[in-house]
């Protein structure tokens, strides 16, 4: 199918652009978000009578996405899921999800505009960008973590891996700890004088004198 675009398309071309496109991309995405018309005779006429206007509209947005933009550009959004101890997740963070964290921190996002090729599915820190505007986009750091303290952890610089063996030799000192505390007190118990009886006394004065 031919399209006239209204907007610039990553990808596709510049505002007023005609290219050929699958039909199902059209239908589904291009022509219901107003990102492009058939490109019959009249809609060409049509666009080139709100040309103008057009490109107003795209300036004025560019400028409201490039204010956003500078707030949003390098922001961090934790999201907090359950997942094993690999830190395989069960389930996945999904591009809803970023836009519902950015939008809880006072950020203005869509899910629409967040890019991302393939859910998450694991804990750590995953870099995603943010098409604000057809010429405008940023890049976001979405922690995903089992709790606030684990997603301050991750954003220290330490991953899964490290925080997990972190936690293992941990549990190994304190085991040999216990070990050492253990061997310890039997040594203690071996040092304790054993206190001899009267006639205990006695028997061995008697046994050095007929030595």
């Amino acid at each position: 199918m031919d399209v006239v675009l209204l907007e610039r398309v990553a990808k596709l071309g510049q505002m007023g652009d005609v290219v050929s496109v699958k039909h199902g991309y059209a239908r589904n995405f291009l022509l219901p978000q107003g990102k492009a018309l058939r490109a019959t005779e009249a809609n060409m006429k049509r666009f080139e009578a709100e040309r103008a206007q057009l490109e107003v509209r795209n300036l004025e947005t560019k400028k409201e996405a490039e204010a956003l933009a500078q707030r949003l550009d390098g922001q961090t959004f934790i999201v907090i899921r359950s997942a094993s101890d690999s830190g395989a997740l069960y389930g996945s963070v999904t591009t809803r999800d970023i836009a519902d964290a950015a939008t809880e921190a006072g950020f203005s996002v869509d899910r629409g505009q967040v890019r991302q090729d393939r859910p998450v599915k694991e804990l750590g820190l995953h870099e995603t960008q943010i098409v604000l505007h057809p010429e405008v986009e940023v890049t976001i750091t979405v922690n995903v973590a089992r709790s606030q303290d684990e997603a301050a952890l991750q954003a220290s610089g330490k991953s899964i891996q490290e925080l997990q063996a972190e936690e293992e030799a941990a549990a190994e000192f304190d085991i040999a700890e216990l070990f050492d505390d253990v061997g310890a007190a039997a040594l203690d118990d071996d040092d304790v004088g054993i206190v001899e009886t009267p006639e205990d006394q006695a028997r061995d004065s008697g046994a050095d004198d007929r030595g």
